[in-house]
């Protein structure tokens, strides 16, 4: 940990880092939207963050990522544990590896893989009915729309749903998830309802304060769009 770490005394009342403790969050994957929900999460000030990815950045990954010019051939855990100590203090726990499911994971998971083949794997392998995990957000993203789901991987109603969204990588890269085509500002915004998918759960977990998170949420920002009204019993 740096000298000097990120001061949170100005979102406290929506997430406290020392009520959180040392919970482990998994974040798979560091591209577009896995980046930015790294630095989100350790800015709130999440200190047990774990990241996981097997790639290195590209030139055309600065366009929608977390990343900068100077990271360019750089393992993306490595690129990434470098911009959030420049950020806000915090080490993150890196693995420059990738997740096929017999990984430990921790108490909150982020799924965010470029597919869903691997998705599909991780969730059958590494997080259904796995009872350390307590919460999974997984995202989906096209060029001007996105999902989120929110869900307790060992509650039988959830898991049910879930399985009932996926699809072949064939649909994915006509749709949100796996598209070829990938955009910042998009990102930014399936990133930022990502954590906040978190803070909620965070909240009604932690004081029972509020509701709990969504299980889905879709948006579009051509013709702004936004649903989420799909809530599942926690």
């Amino acid at each position: 940990m740096g000298t000097e770490i990120v001061n949170p005394i100005r979102h406290l009342s929506v997430f406290d880092p020392d009520a959180f403790g040392e919970r482990r969050v998994d974040v798979i994957g560091a591209g577009a939207t896995g980046s930015r929900v790294v630095l989100s999460l350790a800015k709130l000030g999440a200190r047990n963050l774990h990241v996981w990815d097997f790639d290195s950045v590209e030139s055309h990954n600065i366009a929608n990522q977390a990343f900068s010019m100077s990271h360019i051939g750089m393992p993306k855990t490595q690129a990434l544990a470098q911009v959030v100590e420049t950020g806000t203090g915090l080490t993150i726990t890196v693995h420059e590896e990738k997740v096929d499911g017999t990984q430990s994971l921790g108490d909150v998971v982020f799924l965010l893989t470029d597919t869903m083949a691997s998705r599909k794997e991780i969730w059958e392998k590494g997080l259904k009915l796995k009872p350390r995990t307590q919460l999974l957000i997984e995202t989906r993203m096209g060029a001007a729309e996105g999902r989120v789901y929110s869900l307790s991987p060992s509650r039988r109603q959830h898991i049910s749903e879930y399985e009932q969204t996926f699809y072949s990588d064939a649909v994915a890269e006509t749709s949100a998830c796996g598209a070829s085509v990938s955009v910042g500002p998009t990102a930014e915004f399936l990133s930022g309802l990502a954590v906040w998918q978190f803070l909620k759960w965070y909240k009604f977990d932690q004081a029972g304060e509020g509701d709990p998170p969504e299980f889905e949420s879709i948006f579009g920002l051509t013709p702004m769009l936004f649903f989420c009204d799909r809530s599942l019993p926690w």
